[in-house]
């Protein structure tokens, strides 16, 4: 048994020991190198449970190993649509806490969007074009938030 303020040192999760948190992971990945390129990957780091005999605490983090919020569900690393439900709360948590900013946001509104169910797909909503008592209106789907960041273009001289 550990001391009760004993804070031991984070591992990397290695690729393939939980897959599915894996998969989604690299969704979560493409929307924020489409939106905030310079943070770098995130990533998943373990750390003991408070029980001994109890499985490790898996949480999101920046690149720099910071985290922020509750550890994944264990159980949802077993359903592909509950990995990747939980991988995105844990990651706008992470991204929301650590760097002080909302994330990610709508490029339209200047909102932060959040996780929802849209038809089956887990999808960032906006609540900008809400009305009253109207849906939130659904920007892209988890992992797709680069289709909609243009790239950077240097000036170009017209042709003469």
């Amino acid at each position: 048994m550990r001391a009760r303020f004993d804070h031991p040192e984070p591992r990397h999760v290695l690729p393939g020991e939980h897959p599915a948190w894996d998969r989604a992971l690299a969704l979560l990945n493409r929307d924020l190198a489409a939106t905030l390129p310079e943070q770098g990957s995130l990533q998943l780091l373990a750390l003991p449970s408070h029980d001994e005999d109890g499985p490790e605490n898996v949480h999101v983090a920046l690149a720099n190993g910071e985290w922020h919020g509750n550890s994944l569900d264990p159980e949802s690393a077993d359903d592909p649509a509950a990995a990747l439900a939980a991988v995105a709360d844990a990651a706008q948590e992470t991204v929301t806490e650590r760097l002080r900013r909302a994330w990610p946001l709508c490029a339209e509104h200047g909102l932060g969007m959040h996780p929802r169910d849209a038809d089956g797909q887990l999808s960032w909503s906006c609540a900008g074009e809400r009305s009253r008592r109207g849906p939130a209106h659904i920007r892209a789907a988890v992992g797709g938030l680069d289709a909609f960041v243009r790239p950077r273009r240097p000036h170009r001289k017209g042709r003469r």
